[in-house]
């Protein structure tokens, strides 16, 4: 053979090897909080350094989480994108305007999207009011915050490799995108990981959330696990039912939701410490990726 056909031959089969080490090239991040935008907390941090990093080690990445009340916009230069905005999602029986805002962290030249709606989020705070009393609509604030991420990143017609979910407020996610959503070509091929943090909330949600969660495309789909009062557990158990991988994102958790996790034959990461996190998320992704 000749050396120059033996060369070009043996840089082929050297890309292809670095293309297969690397699959999951697209993450999207949902989560709940990130910093600077609200208070430094262990979600907050997470929400703001791990997909800046993820960015940097090469994969494309969409961060999205809901815009708070007491986010302020002005400061952190908040704007709405008209071509995004504009849908009513059916919650309830009532329509509620999806809104979605946009701001970057020049820093970490990043974009962060908002979801936002004059009911569920504008002048209300995450889980509970200021007097630490939470709010009866919690579900519903889950619902249109999990069907609003999914249908901007339809609009924005991007296709994620894995979709990484924070926190509670995204735990419909995981259901949503792999039964109603199943078929759109943003999200066909997508694996879902779901970060288990120590946030909780108290609170039972209400009597009616399996008929709140309920649309056209999930009849047929077992929801006996959230029938009657649906605590923190049982929400999360819920993601964890239609999520390709786990991670326990928190040192301290609920033992019985990670027990569920493993129980589920799909990849767990145990937790790990603040040094490392980061490069064990990395390959987390691509193993979850990788698993048939």
């Amino acid at each position: 053979m000749h050396k120059c056909a033996f060369f070009f031959i043996s840089l082929q089969n050297i890309y292809e090897k670095d293309n297969k080490k690397m699959k999951a090239n697209k993450v999207l991040f949902i989560t709940q909080e990130i910093t600077p935008y609200l208070p430094e907390s262990e979600m907050a941090n997470v929400g703001r350094f791990l997909p800046q990093a993820i960015q940097e080690k090469g994969r494309e990445i969409r961060t999205f989480m809901p815009k708070w009340g007491n986010i302020n916009e002005r400061r952190n230069q908040l704007h709405e994108v008209i071509r995004l905005s504009g849908m009513n999602l059916i919650i309830d029986d009532t329509d509620h305007p999806l809104i979605i805002k946009v701001a970057s962290i020049q820093a970490a030249r990043m974009q962060v999207y908002f979801i936002d709606n004059d009911d569920y989020f504008q002048h209300r705070l995450q889980a509970a009011d200021e007097n630490g009393n939470e709010y009866d609509d919690n579900d519903s604030r889950a619902i249109f915050y999990a069907r609003g991420v999914i249908e901007t990143v339809k609009k924005l017609r991007w296709c994620p490799d894995i979709i990484h979910c924070h926190g509670w407020m995204s735990a419909l996610a995981p259901l949503y995108i792999k039964t109603v959503y199943k078929d759109e070509p943003s999200f066909r091929d997508v694996k879902i990981v779901f970060s288990v943090f120590e946030d909780d909330f108290k609170n039972k949600l209400s009597q009616d959330f399996a008929s709140k969660i309920m649309m056209k495309d999930l009849q047929g789909v077992d929801l006996s696990s959230v029938q009657g009062d649906v605590d923190y557990a049982g929400l999360i158990k819920l993601a964890i039912d239609y999520s390709d991988g786990v991670i326990q994102n928190s040192e301290h958790v609920n033992e019985d939701v990670m027990n569920y996790a493993r129980s589920k034959n799909i990849p767990v990461l145990d937790f790990q410490s603040p040094d490392n996190y980061i490069d064990a998320f990395n390959e987390f992704y691509d193993k979850v990726y990788d698993k048939e």
